[in-house]
């Protein structure tokens, strides 16, 4: 069976983020992930994770202004300090918390700006990105976003994804492939995975519609869970759903699974 990182930007929100830590380790995770890690020390971060027996296995770069609704600026032409900048940020906090790797948010196509030149911009900032992060031992990932939930985001399918790893080229650059917008877009879970899997460095879940917890939905869980096992995934797969009700309630599939 797969093993399972909580999320804990989406999981255990009843309680302030500092105390989700010791709650993961009780609902029986051993790893946690979540959007960024930036507005808290990382020292603090490094006590949670040694004191709950956690790894951090994933955190975002720097993604701009998250309450404005900005969702990350890699593709952004006027903002190419600024995301250099944040790659190093994200190499200090990943090195510091023994992260082996960190997400790019590509972002939204800014309004007035050519695709084309987005593209170049984003090949650009992936090649610097990449060849920081492979220095400092860490891999890079990017993640295909659904355009229903974030209209106009830039990356939005596998097969573009894959085709954006060819063109950055390295060899520490990967698919973040989240199970939930990989079905609003696209389908195919199945074949994707089978297809993608050397390309594929994290996967994430929630169920569709709603993006709760697995059962919720249309997409089955525990046939898929045995495919990603048997086609020899290793990684982690990042619980990063919306509970329907409460987190500790929402856990039973996991309970089920014998996690």
């Amino acid at each position: 069976m797969p093993k399972f990182a909580a999320n804990l930007t989406m999981l255990f929100t009843e309680l302030p983020f500092m105390d989700r830590f010791a709650a993961a380790k009780a609902a029986g995770f051993d790893a946690v992930e979540y959007l960024f890690p930036y507005a808290y020390s990382p020292q603090d971060l490094v006590q949670a994770l040694h004191t709950h027996g956690l790894q951090q296995v994933l955190h975002n770069l720097p993604a701009g202004d998250w309450d404005a609704g900005e969702r990350g600026i890699a593709c952004h032409p006027d903002r190419v300090a600024e995301f250099r900048d944040g790659v190093g940020q994200a190499i200090s906090y990943a090195t510091t918390l023994a992260c082996p790797q960190v997400n790019c948010l590509v972002g939204k196509l800014p309004s007035g700006v050519d695709p084309a030149n987005a593209h170049r911009t984003l090949i650009a900032n992936l090649q610097y990105a990449a060849a920081r992060l492979q220095a400092a031992g860490i891999r890079l990932l990017i993640e295909p976003i659904n355009t229903f939930d974030i209209p106009g985001f830039f990356l939005s399918r596998t097969d573009q994804a894959a085709a954006i790893l060819d063109e950055v080229g390295g060899d520490n650059l990967f698919i973040q492939y989240d199970i939930y917008h990989a079905q609003r877009m696209e389908g195919e879970l199945a074949n994707t995975l089978q297809k993608q899997l050397a390309r594929i460095g994290h996967i994430q879940l929630a169920d569709n519609p709603g993006r709760h917890e697995p059962g919720t939905g249309e997409i089955n869980y525990p046939w898929l869970f045995q495919h990603i096992d048997a086609l020899g995934y290793t990684g982690w797969i990042g619980c990063e759903y919306k509970p329907a009700t409460s987190t500790e309630v929402g856990l039973g599939w996991l309970q089920q699974l014998g996690q």
